[in-house]
């Protein structure tokens, strides 16, 4: 069986700015991790490995230092990794990152199954795993929760769904996007790092994916972020000191004023 993984890396805080002319995040100077959500998908690659045989694959695009992020997968547990870099890239959006991906699996070829997160925490959209699913004309499962059996020609989940849950069974090879509820992350191990050190990453390029640059990037994306609004604050309180008696007694009947005009007493 082989596994493929498509895998993100984004800021590992929450204090994210924005480029207000590009509408797109601005990661100089952020420490990045692996997307948490990938982490799940990482760990359900890495068990139907161990139980069913097979290698599992990660790839992710993304800047050079992307590269810190599959060598983390691959110390946890996964076979290979792919990074696919350039500037072409830079500012894509959902649909055009999903072109890519789907471009760079289709050169992998041969593989049985993807895995990818339900979605990624600085975007938050969850579009990317369905858009690799559409490029690619493949049965999709969002928010899989549980892989109850895997056959030769078909894989049978359990998916979360407003009502509770709901039994797919998809033939082979399908692309499943999992929740947290589906396993626990593993952490790497020394094997893992060393092995993970010395491996070699392949850098693939849009020339390499056979791509058109005019569909990448920023200018290869329909979506446009028009306009970024900062949320406000809307409503001030009053502080009131007090320091003496006098001070308390003022505040308590200030305070009691106000929930009289509010009409709460």
């Amino acid at each position: 069986m082989h596994i493929i993984i498509p895998i993100k890396q984004v800021p590992e805080t929450s204090n994210v700015k924005m480029d207000e002319e590009t509408g797109t995040m601005r990661r100089d100077g952020v420490e990045s991790i692996i997307n948490p959500l990938d982490l799940y998908a990482i760990e359900s690659g890495i068990t139907l490995k161990e139980k069913y045989g097979g290698k599992v694959t990660v790839i992710s695009m993304g800047p050079a230092s992307a590269e810190k992020a599959l060598r983390e997968a691959v110390a946890m547990g996964c076979d290979h990794g792919i990074l696919i870099s350039g500037k072409e890239f830079a500012g894509s959006d959902t649909w055009a990152t999903s072109k890519v991906l789907a471009a760079a699996i289709e050169k992998i070829g041969d593989f049985d199954l993807i895995l990818a997160g339900e979605r990624a925490t600085d975007g938050d959209t969850g579009q990317v795993g369905p858009g690799i699913a559409s490029f690619l004309d493949l049965p999709l499962s969002t928010y899989t929760s549980k892989l109850i059996e895997v056959q030769v020609d078909s894989i049978t989940v359990e998916r979360l769904i407003e009502e509770g849950y709901e039994v797919l069974k998809l033939p082979r090879p399908a692309l499943l996007t999992v929740v947290k509820e589906i396993s626990f992350p593993r952490l790497p191990t020394l094997r893992g790092k060393k092995r993970a050190k010395s491996l070699d990453l392949p850098v693939w390029s849009a020339a390499q994916l056979d791509l058109p640059v005019a569909q990448l990037g920023l200018k290869g994306s329909p979506t446009r972020v028009v306009k970024i609004d900062r949320p406000r604050v809307t409503r001030g309180g009053t502080i009131v000191k007090t320091g003496d008696q006098d001070s308390i007694v003022a505040a308590v009947e200030q305070l009691v004023e106000f929930l009289r005009v509010k009409e709460l007493v």
